[in-house]
């Protein structure tokens, strides 16, 4: 097992770290299962196409200039992902009715970390989240936005944590009556 350095460094998916993201992609396969599409696509989007669609489609929205998200390197090799895109990039989002936009500001969302298991409990995802939020005010964002999940044995645990989210300063703006938590941190123009 590799010992991590802890010299991390970040870089936003794009045509020139596509590679990237192939390798990271390559080496860990529940990564490439969905390839962190489950949001972009509808459901029945989703339902419907195979992991190597999946895997195309992420790269052509890569090849097309759009924001995915922020790969985190060790050694010059990728080691954790973080996506994080426009909102209305993620198609499945704008349609879930337990998370349902709470207002019209065009906001960034973060919907999932990915950190190599030998990396993990290395701060790793809260540094992702970061190198995520300097990514998203550096293409313009008013604000970034998570769905943290408690952890637990709950589907949707690669969302990120309701901790990690407070340590970056993101405030809870979950609607009264909403059972899952809506968190943001706004940019100052």
């Amino acid at each position: 097992m590799r010992s991590p350095s802890r010299g991390f460094h970040f870089k936003p998916v794009t045509r020139a770290t596509l590679d990237d993201l192939d390798h990271f992609s390559q080496a860990h396969g529940k990564f490439r299962y969905c390839s962190c599409m489950r949001w972009r696509l509808t459901s029945s989007e989703f339902k419907r196409s195979t992991r190597d669609e999946r895997v195309a489609k992420l790269q052509r929205k890569v090849r097309s200039g759009i924001p995915v998200g922020v790969l985190a390197y060790d050694d010059g090799v990728p080691v954790g992902w973080c996506s994080v895109a426009p909102r209305k990039t993620y198609a499945a989002l704008e349609r879930f009715r337990a998370l349902a936009r709470i207002d019209d500001a065009p906001v960034w969302s973060v919907v999932c970390f990915f950190v190599d298991r030998n990396f993990r409990r290395s701060d790793l995802t809260s540094r992702l989240l970061g190198a995520a939020i300097d990514y998203a005010r550096s293409m313009g964002a008013s604000a970034v936005e998570g769905y943290p999940v408690v952890p637990g044995p709950r589907l949707y645990t690669y969302m990120g944590s309701p901790a990690a989210f407070a340590r970056k300063g993101f405030e809870d703006v979950t609607p009264a009556g909403r059972d899952r938590p809506v968190v943001r941190r706004r940019f100052r123009r």
